[in-house]
């Protein structure tokens, strides 16, 4: 008998940018691994939409944005919806950018925020400092998606986690990631230095490699190297850091660093 399991919800919250299309498709893809539902939220600042006019005026340019908004995202959703067979529910508002997504994030209950990520400024998405502000302000799960590779749906994933002595176990979803993903699992793990640390390849257990680097003023840069090479779709991080793993001093560089410097799709524990 089939026992009834939780749905989980995800939130996208997307500026209709040229990478909306790749950011919706990769969150369709989680979805559909996790057995989950998902939304789109966007907002606009009144700033961008009404210069200092008459009232009237203003009120006939806001009306008229709302439309031409709500066309742009019809658009965005349509094909992507009718392509995978998933309901996209949405919506938007005009305010203060993270005043409403705060609003939002309370009414809806997610259990995972997505957002995406720019090359020149990672940290300004929908607005001034908004990956900063779900970091800091959201406990829920995060997946900072990057345009360039796509968790596509009924497609193998190759997972990876960082500095996770029991790599993925912060998941609640975790199970159902596996099963999507290649074998073996990779982990990667930034230690304190030590003279018993390797840089490459350490073990293989459980069907999980782990991949070990001292912490120095590369440790990033290296790892961006074997992302690459192993082809990581995903690289999971938990946010609430564990001091040791078999007596090694597990070193977490600064999360924003991390986000800034890797490009991959980073899926962010919640605390």
């Amino acid at each position: 008998m089939k026992t009834n399991k939780k749905r989980y919800k995800l939130l996208v919250l997307s500026d209709l940018s040229k990478s909306s299309s790749t950011i919706l498709k990769s969150s369709v893809g989680l979805a559909q691994m996790i057995d989950g539902d998902m939304e789109v939220f966007h907002v606009k600042k009144p700033t961008d939409i009404v210069d200092i006019e008459n009232q009237l005026s203003a009120m006939r340019t806001i009306h008229s944005k709302q439309r031409t908004t709500d066309k742009e995202i019809q658009n965005l959703i349509r094909p992507i919806s009718e392509e995978y067979g998933m309901n996209i529910p949405y919506s938007f508002t005009f305010g203060n950018v993270k005043n409403e997504i705060n609003d939002f994030i309370k009414e809806s209950q997610p259990d995972i925020i997505v957002l995406g990520k720019r090359k020149s400024r990672p940290f300004s998405l929908m607005g001034d400092g908004i990956t900063e502000f779900i970091l800091n302000s959201f406990n829920g799960v995060v997946l900072i998606n990057t345009d360039k590779d796509v968790i596509a749906p009924n497609k193998e994933i190759s997972l990876g986690a960082l500095n996770s002595p029991k790599p993925f176990s912060h998941l609640e979803f975790a199970e159902d990631l596996i099963k999507h993903s290649q074998m073996p699992l990779k982990s990667f793990k930034i230690i304190k230095k030590s003279s018993e640390a390797k840089p490459a390849s350490e073990a293989k257990e459980m069907a999980t490699i782990d991949y070990v680097f001292e912490h120095n003023d590369g440790s990033i840069k290296n790892l961006s190297n074997y992302l690459l090479k192993n082809n990581i779709s995903i690289l999971s991080i938990d946010r609430i850091q564990k001091a040791s793993d078999n007596g090694q001093k597990l070193i977490m560089p600064d999360i924003h660093s991390v986000i800034g410097r890797l490009n991959t799709n980073l899926l962010i524990s919640g605390k």
